[in-house]
């Protein structure tokens, strides 16, 4: 049983169900939660994931009540059919409910956290509290096995399955025509997140960074992939949109959109790792309630923001949070990036360190997760 939160979480559970198939074939079945990733492999989910996909303090509340239905649902239903395994996936404030109702309903159901939230990067203590509800993580990478180790949790390094979307990172020449955009033409890519509350906080700022590359970067056009269950709100907000705007739909479409765009302008979340691992030049800014960031200050303990500048240290890549995400700020950034090319090549050797280090070359990282789940499963 496989159970996300949000289309990332979708996008690598059905990246692991793929992984699986490949190595049990017809002896593994699946059920759970998914989107349309999981479902094109074949998986009926048990409700959308509308409902889940929510974050930041005033989204949250009030959907507070119906998340804890889906809690609910996805516990009673793990607990009637007794999978071999429940994998949640990333979306922690929603699938570790999920684990913690299943343990405490029926603890031989095994347990597995796929995309452990980042508590070495705040909020230690909770690393504790997963031991209690989880049997085995399985981490994106090498650092986090001897961290969960050492709070009695079992953990197996498999590397970050974002490294095998660098394969669909094709069809860009093919994009461009479709759209009419001249092969020449500056192309900025907007990814203003898959929330509600994004779309909400981090799409008037980019509006504006882009009101003033219009004027920087001569001819400028941009796209903006987006999801289904948000495409109405971000085709509401762009009307005026101040440059000629494409709004993408799909997988293969954002991933051409990533191999032909000269730079990228993004929220923080795992679609910077794949354009990092595309090698994309961008800028990252992001913006949540005031409350939340407030809150959110006392936990952090890391410096960055983006994945990539986390685990290379220093910041490789430009990140503007919260009042630093200004529509002045994110302009400039892009726009050097348009105009130095001293500032791309430095930015893309960075990416191809990033990618050294998430496990680039080696096994799929689905692969690998889904071997150590079959082992995990059959040894039990």
């Amino acid at each position: 049983m496989l159970v996300c939160g949000e289309p990332s979480g979708d996008a690598l559970g059905a990246q692991l169900m793929a992984g699986l198939r490949a190595l049990a074939g017809d002896r593994v079945r699946f059920t759970g939660v998914g989107g349309l990733a999981m479902a094109r492999e074949g998986l009926e989910s048990l409700y959308p994931l509308d409902t889940t996909a929510v974050m930041g303090l005033r989204e949250v509340v009030p959907a507070i009540p119906a998340i804890l239905r889906r809690v609910k649902q996805a516990v009673t239903f793990a607990v009637q059919t007794k999978p071999d395994a429940v994998v949640v996936i990333d979306s922690p404030d929603f699938t570790h409910r999920v684990a913690r109702g299943i343990k405490k309903r029926d603890p031989s159901i095994r347990t597995v956290d796929y995309v452990a939230p980042q508590v070495w990067a705040s909020r230690a203590y909770r690393a504790k509290a997963m031991a209690s509800y989880f049997d085995l993580v399985l981490a994106l990478f090498p650092f986090e096995v001897p961290f969960f180790e050492k709070f009695g949790l079992k953990a197996a390094f498999v590397g970050h399955p974002v490294i095998e979307r660098a394969a669909h990172v094709t069809g860009g020449e093919e994009l461009r025509a479709r759209l009419g955009i001249a092969a020449d033409a500056p192309l900025l890519v907007l990814l203003p997140g898959s929330r509600t509350s994004e779309i909400r906080f981090i799409l008037p700022v980019f509006y504006g960074a882009v009101s003033i590359l219009a004027g920087l970067v001569p001819g400028l056009v941009t796209v903006l992939p987006t999801v289904p269950h948000v495409a109405g709100k971000v085709r509401a907000a762009t009307l005026d949109w101040p440059t000629p705007l494409h709004i993408l739909e799909g997988e293969a479409d954002k991933y051409a959109a990533f191999d032909t765009a000269d730079v990228a302008l993004a929220a923080s979340g795992t679609v910077t790792a794949e354009l990092a691992l595309a090698h994309t030049p961008m800028v990252v800014g992001y913006k949540v309630g005031g409350l939340t960031y407030f809150l959110s200050k006392f936990l952090m303990t890391v410096k960055h923001i983006t994945l990539i500048n986390i685990l290379l240290g220093r910041e490789a890549v430009p990140e503007f949070l919260q009042a630093g995400a200004t529509p002045e700020n994110l302009a400039l950034a892009v726009g050097r990036l348009f105009s130095d090319e001293s500032a791309r090549k430095a930015q893309i050797e960075a990416m191809k360190e990033f990618g050294r280090l998430l496990g680039e070359g080696d096994e799929p990282p689905s692969r690998r997760a889904a071997r150590v789940l079959l082992e995990f499963v059959e040894k039990s």
